[in-house]
């Protein structure tokens, strides 16, 4: 079974797709893909569905689900031609819930954290040009949004954060790789985009001003500041970080050209260390 959720929701067996276009059995699929291999209690799945008062016909309603997804997968295993697998193998029911078994399929998530996993290890080396290739690769399996064609509870929408989070992480973490190997001007467009839609986040803001100073745009590297504390002052009554005003005044002190790009030369202390702060 190959899943998918960094992106719309992709479940497959045998390259047959078992994802069901009813909101509800998809959003236990959904769960499911999410635990893939391990058991999801039925109260779990009874919470994402219908929240805390759930109603009192939710367990044998959940069987139903259940049922419809086995079919799916029952028709799904008879391309394959293996009898000896049933739908209850791979959808099975252990004791107080479900598993979804993977068998020898593939999980994206998974597959994720592993490349995001060997580019850290690599940035921790100082291998920056590795990490920056190992983390585009992870970054490569995200196609939108996780599950942004399922509709969330509780449970999904924490487990969405969780994985944007992580998702975020990897994208800082390549970003400062990039930094690192003096592809200041390569880097202006992305965090162009990405100032304007995480508009508090100050490790993001703070690389895109490194980003304009290093390429000669001081002026505009010190309104990004600006526009951020005016930002953070108005919604969440806070000042910027210590080590962001650190970077804002080492941009003000330095000279206003070009400082020259690679892995820190011609940076001052506030600049490297911004750069070298992990998420």
């Amino acid at each position: 079974m190959d899943i998918e959720v960094l992106g719309a929701l992709s479940v497959r067996e045998n390259g047959v797709s078992v994802v069901p276009t009813a909101p509800k059995p998809r959003q236990v699929l959904a769960l499911l893909a999410l635990n893939a291999g391990q058991v999801v209690p039925v109260s779990a799945l009874v919470e994402e569905l219908w929240g805390v008062v759930p109603p009192r016909s939710a367990r044998t309603t959940l069987q139903t689900y259940v049922l419809q997804l086995r079919e799916l997968i029952g028709a799904a295993l008879a391309h394959g031609g293996d009898e000896r697998c049933t739908a209850k193998d791979v959808l099975a029911t252990v004791p107080g819930g479900y598993r979804l078994v993977v068998r020898s399929g593939s999980v994206d998530f998974r597959e994720f954290e592993r490349r995001a996993g060997a580019g850290y290890r690599a940035m921790d080396a100082e291998d920056y040009a590795g990490g920056a290739r190992l983390l585009a690769d992870a970054l490569s399996l995200w196609r939108g949004p996780a599950l942004a064609d399922v509709q969330a509870g509780a449970r999904i929408e924490m487990e969405g954060r969780r994985l944007e989070e992580a998702r975020l992480c990897a994208l800082d973490q390549r970003i400062e790789a990039d930094l690192r190997l003096g592809r200041h001007r390569e880097l202006l467009p992305e965090l162009t985009v990405m100032v304007n839609q995480y508009r508090m986040h100050e490790s993001v803001h703070g690389q895109f001003m490194l980003a304009l100073h290093r390429s000669g745009r001081r002026s505009e590297a010190l309104d990004v500041y600006q526009r951020l504390r005016a930002t953070l002052v108005s919604e969440l009554g806070l000042e910027p970080s210590a080590a962001l005003s650190r970077l804002q005044r080492s941009i003000l002190m330095a000279r206003a050209e070009t400082p020259p790009a690679g892995t820190g030369a011609g940076t001052d202390t506030a600049e490297r260390r911004l750069v070298a702060r992990t998420p």
